[in-house]
């Protein structure tokens, strides 16, 4: 390390200012601080000093979705390699089943045992990754490309968002989405969501929704209907919602047990609220995620989705749904975890995010049960939050304000 730090110093007067590559000083300013501490401090009493910075910020929900991850690989190879055994199939057409044929790994193995359970655990991994990884790396790799050309027009370092924005991306997609797809839809993303506003920490929408929301309503073949959750050539399987939708809960053919594991259908991070659970402990122990947006989130779906249980409804089967099975399927854990809580664009004031969260779960309610049309509700209730987050804490300060200066009269 000592020797990479020497040269990264000898190699700094050639991107400063003056020197030969100025124009790529982001690029190794974003590798000398990815490697190493910034080596630069706030001077002056104006500031307020913490160990908390971007980076570590960033890094931290990082380690957070770790389990939505590695849920999101295990999942879609489950779901896939399910399929295919029960098609009588024992691998995958094209360079996905080449690697499963070189690795030996098929989706089914005689005579049962420990031996063969750990075989089928490690064929979901590698069949899911064959999917997800891909997706990851696209993803990075475009989103990244205009996160630097941003940065270099602008003269300016590259910031970590796009860390989070790239993880979270990829965990909201289906498995059988386009990769140039999901090239344009991130660069929407990073674009429209938020450089144009001034890149990260002025944006007021969360980047990745705005990316997985701009392919929703262009490419709504391949993001949304029954046949892009499962990742085998024409096969057709409904999500626990869309099931619900067409036949009420009594048609669902997934046990709660299923969906609260997550080995359901689904985007392939959001199908497990147990990892969400985890991440989410993480998030509010280390104080980066707040658990006043999660609580009050949970909240106004239980509240809402009770009112229309209780209400019941002869025309619409949704109605039919509880209360507890709105909390574990359709993504909502992962929205409120994760998107819900973002810095940028959630409600800032420690009252705004009570109001904030609570709006995000009555919007996913209101949107899934009265309007079936869009049975998932929680991306489009976190970007409608996010629009009114600056409003909500508007009035939360001028309460404050007039609070206070009836104290001094």
């Amino acid at each position: 390390m000592k020797a990479l730090r020497k040269f990264l110093d000898s190699q700094h007067d050639h991107f400063a200012k003056g020197g030969k590559l100025e124009t790529l000083y982001p690029l190794y300013e974003a590798l000398d601080t990815f490697v190493f501490t910034p080596g630069e401090t706030a001077k002056g009493s104006v500031h307020v000093r913490d160990a908390i910075d971007l980076k570590r910020l960033m890094g931290t929900v990082t380690i957070a979705l770790i389990p939505c991850i590695l849920m999101a690989m295990f999942n879609t190879g489950h779901q896939a390699n399910t399929v295919l055994a029960s098609m009588g199939k024992m691998d995958v057409e094209g360079w996905r089943g080449a690697i499963l044929s070189l690795l030996n790994l098929s989706t089914s193995y005689p005579g049962g045992g420990v031996g063969a359970m750990a075989m089928q655990t490690v064929s979901n991994f590698v069949h899911g990754a064959l999917y997800f990884v891909p997706i990851f790396l696209v993803t990075q790799v475009a989103g990244g490309l205009f996160e630097v050309l941003f940065a270099v027009v602008r003269k300016h370092e590259i910031n970590e968002g796009f860390l989070v924005t790239g993880m979270l991306y990829p965990l909201t997609l289906p498995p059988t989405i386009p990769l140039w797809q999901v090239a344009v839809g991130i660069i929407f993303g990073v674009v429209i969501g938020k450089e144009i506003f001034g890149g990260t920490g002025k944006n007021f929408l969360n980047p990745a929704l705005t990316a997985r929301a701009f392919l929703f309503f262009a490419y709504p073949a391949q993001i949304s209907g029954d046949a892009v959750w499962t990742a085998v050539d024409g096969y057709t399987g409904a999500t626990i919602l869309s099931q619900t939708v067409s036949g009420g809960i009594e048609s669902v053919t997934y046990t709660f047990s299923q969906a609260f594991l997550g080995l359901i259908p689904g985007s392939m991070g959001e199908t497990s609220t147990l990892a969400v659970i985890l991440g989410a402990i993480y998030l509010i122990y280390t104080g980066i995620g707040s658990w006043r947006i999660m609580a009050a989130s949970v909240i106004g779906l239980i509240v809402t989705t009770s009112i229309f249980f209780m209400m019941g409804s002869d025309t619409n089967a949704m109605f039919s749904m509880s209360p507890i099975w709105h909390l574990a399927v359709g993504g909502f854990a992962f929205g409120a975890v994760f998107m819900a809580t973002d810095p940028v664009s959630a409600s800032m004031t420690e009252s705004g995010k009570w109001y904030y969260g609570f709006l995000i779960g009555f919007m996913v309610a209101l949107i899934r049960v009265v309007n079936p049309a869009y049975p998932a509700g929680t991306m489009l209730a976190i970007l409608f939050a996010n629009c009114f987050a600056p409003l909500i804490d508007y009035f939360v300060i001028n309460a404050n304000i007039k609070r206070r200066a009836l104290r001094n009269v």
